[in-house]
């Protein structure tokens, strides 16, 4: 069986392509697969990274204002399905599935062109404009959030879950937290921006630092590869406090998050899939600069139940974060509290649900 994958930009739309693709491997070892990327994406480190097959296009994403840029897109938009029709039919796979991000654009359209099986994985409350666009297409549109059916034609719709959460819910410790310099008897706090950084994030941690350095539980903070250098000077000349470790970037996700008490983060919906799937709580800063704000619907279904808190980006500062990371952390009722609600909120079988479609869907053709 041939399987194609595309899927690009940030972590959130990478980690639950490479999560589905292990799940299949280790169901069906005689798998062969194409992932379809571009050079700039974080696909193209991460993807070549797991021996995956890779191959590039050119493509960009739509202006949400009127731009001549967008004319450009549309013209990289036919180019691409040109280029794409050639990589398919000379893969000839048996299905195509795109996980987000525009790359997915023109691979699922000149697949579903092709006659291919096709499917879209949509991870978000709200989607996005690829998605949408493809949703006409496919034969099958797999969502996490119950929220995000109505965007979609309801007879393509199922509820699959996010594969990363399947993925990490078998993490187990393995030393990650000491290997940054911390101490495993602790409480730790693991604060990250999502894949590329946050620069808000940044600068309140950074501020928080004379107050951290206070703390009796320390922080693990992950600036992205961008924001590294400026972070660590910035945290040297605050004094460098040994409950304070940095890092640009971690690979084993999965093991950091498993010796994590609490994480501060963006609240991306793959990120939200590992916290759920590991019951662990959650300070929640949405970015307001995603479409239609669907991060901050994605935090409402942590923060209503109970397993998260919220602070909004214009509200975040060194005093907001203490503030919070205090109220639970110093709090071991409430922090339990957070725990056992977070527990459960994740579909935990996603991988299984969307290998099952995919090899449906396959098996159509043949």
């Amino acid at each position: 069986m041939k399987i194609v994958v595309s899927g690009g930009g940030t972590g959130g739309h990478i980690y639950p392509a490479l999560a589905l693709i292990r799940t299949i491997k280790e169901k069906h070892p005689e798998t062969s697969f194409l992932y379809i990327g571009t050079e700039k994406g974080l696909e193209s480190k991460l993807v070549t990274r797991e021996n995956i097959p890779f191959q590039a296009i050119d493509i960009t994403g739509f202006k949400r204002a009127v731009s001549v840029e967008n004319v450009k897109t549309v013209l990289r938009f036919l180019k691409g399905v040109r280029e794409c029709k050639k990589m398919l039919r000379t893969f000839n796979p048996d299905a195509v599935i795109g996980t987000g991000g525009y790359v997915c654009g023109p691979v699922v359209y000149a697949a579903a062109k092709l006659g291919i099986p096709t499917v879209v994985h949509e991870q978000n409350s709200v989607p996005g404009l690829t998605n949408k666009f493809l949703s006409k297409y496919v034969d099958k549109v797999a969502v996490c959030f119950e929220e995000a059916a109505s965007f979609f034609p309801k007879e393509k719709v199922v509820l699959t879950g996010n594969p990363r959460a399947s993925e990490v819910v078998n993490a187990t410790p393995s030393g990650v937290i000491e290997g940054f310099g911390l101490s495993a008897a602790k409480k730790t706090v693991l604060i990250f921006g999502g894949s590329r950084g946050a620069r808000p994030i940044n600068e309140a941690v950074v501020k928080a630092i004379p107050l951290l350095a206070k703390r009796d539980y320390q922080v693990l903070y992950i600036t992205g590869e961008i924001h590294f250098d400026k972070v660590q000077q910035d945290i040297k000349a605050a004094g460098a406090p040994g409950n304070v470790a940095v890092a640009p970037f971690i690979h084993n996700m999965p093991q950091a998050l498993v010796e994590s008490d609490l994480v501060v983060s963006r609240a991306g919906a793959t990120t939200l899939a590992e916290l759920t799937a590991l019951g662990i709580p959650s300070i929640l800063i949405p970015s307001p600069y995603v479409t239609n704000n669907h991060q901050e619907k994605n935090a409402r279904s942590l923060t209503e139940h109970g397993a998260a808190v919220k602070i909004s980006e214009q509200d975040l500062s060194a005093e907001t974060l203490i503030e919070q990371l205090d109220g639970i952390l110093m709090k071991e009722e409430e922090l339990q509290k957070m725990k056992k609600a977070a527990v459960g909120l994740g579909i935990k079988d996603a991988s299984d649900r969307l290998h099952q479609l995919m090899m449906k869907l396959a098996n159509s053709r043949s």
